[in-house]
């Protein structure tokens, strides 16, 4: 993956070295942060209301009420930035800074097209797992984070 330094010292993920469909994207506020190679819990359901009609003893009317989506959680991630933990941590602090976060899927064809985007708006972490440490182990080091959204979009 290419890294640069923005003006304020702080690591961003610019543009990544290859394209899988194993693994993904992540931009806050539109700035590339890290990526995952799982996503999980992400849906939407729809809930109805029931009308019963007067003088219609057939069946009862089902209306669409309020949406609602599911916490999603981004897992066995790599960063070299401390962008996620710091939004946890202020999040965990009392300041919740809702923010746009993008799901990004490439192609698989290596070109770097852009397959698939999940936009959440107003999303913010409530639960940040760091690795496990084993002096033992030669597993790589994952990190997962879990985020509250109001919705999402899909996009391409």
């Amino acid at each position: 993956m290419t890294m640069t330094s923005s003006r304020d010292g702080a690591s961003t993920i610019t543009t990544p070295d290859f394209y899988t469909t194993n693994c993904f994207w992540v931009e806050l506020d539109g700035i590339l942060q890290a990526y995952f190679t799982e996503c999980t819990g992400m849906s939407v359901s729809t809930e109805t209301l029931k009308v019963k009609e007067g003088g219609l003893n057939t069946h009862v009317h089902h209306l669409p009420n309020r949406s609602s989506f599911t916490n999603i959680t981004l897992k066995s991630g790599y960063t070299t930035s401390n962008a996620l933990w710091n939004w946890y941590k202020n999040t965990a602090m009392g300041t919740v800074a809702k923010k746009n976060v993008t799901i990004i899927l490439y192609d698989d064809t290596g070109t770097g097209g852009v397959n698939k985007r999940w936009i959440l708006s107003g999303a913010y972490p409530v639960k940040w797992t760091g690795p496990s440490l084993n002096a033992k182990s030669n597993e790589i080091m994952f990190e997962s984070i879990e985020l509250a959204y109001d919705f999402f979009q899909l996009g391409s």
